[in-house]
């Protein structure tokens, strides 16, 4: 017990770490904030196009979605902060770390919009046009209010699995909660850094989970 005390619950070596993890765990609130709405804005866009069914526009869209649900996000960030240059534009890490989650989810949370308005019924739709609603104002009035309140629980999901996927920031040496425990414990020789990184990483997004386990419960009774 004293020797797993000594490597993973090192009082010393915590106090020493506090700045660097403080600072990093900053960094994943930044990354999280930032990276949700551009995710979550991509995916809805994407959802909304797919529901004037145009045929071409679809298969595109749906093209999209493959490559965005198919690619890493670890191998996506790569290919936009390493390989980008080649092309002229080069974008800083925490850029790069946001459209790199962005572009990932936008396909998850565009698959979770389209069904979600695919799944509010036809009769909903051909009364908004009788009462002189345009496409745009029938999918934002009628429409999305109701796939949002039937997709909140897979929305809320995939944001939190957004929120884990912050820590790929290491990867281009961005100070968050990872890289910064990292940093630590180089420098403390001691792996109490890690430990204390992942019992923060499971006090901020415990809350979250549990009231994801909540909605998902709640979808299964209305159902």
């Amino acid at each position: 017990m004293e020797l797993f005390l000594d490597n993973f619950a090192n009082w010393d070596s915590l106090k020493d770490a506090y700045p660097l993890l403080l600072q990093g765990l900053w960094m994943t609130i930044l990354l999280s904030i930032a990276a949700l709405p551009v995710g979550m804005a991509l995916g809805l866009l994407v959802g909304v196009v797919y529901s004037f069914h145009i045929r071409w526009l679809n298969r595109i869209l749906i093209v999209y979605i493959d490559l965005c649900r198919s690619f890493p996000i670890i191998v996506l960030l790569v290919l936009i902060f390493y390989g980008l240059p080649f092309l002229g534009l080069t974008l800083n890490a925490f850029v790069a770390v946001i459209v790199a989650l962005g572009l990932n989810n936008s396909g998850y949370y565009g698959e979770i919009f389209r069904a979600g308005i695919q799944s509010v019924p036809k009769g909903q739709r051909e009364a908004a046009r009788a009462l002189g609603l345009g496409p745009l104002q029938e999918v934002a009035y009628v429409v999305l209010p109701q796939a949002v309140r039937k997709v909140l629980a897979p929305l809320a999901s995939n944001s939190l699995e957004l929120i884990k996927g912050t820590s790929v920031a290491s990867l281009v040496a961005l100070p968050d909660l990872l890289r910064s425990a990292r940093v630590a414990q180089e420098q403390s020789y001691n792996p109490t850094p890690l430990m204390a990184a992942a019992v923060i990483f499971f006090i901020a997004l415990w809350p979250l989970a549990r009231w994801v386990a909540r909605l998902e419960r709640q979808m299964m009774v209305r159902r």
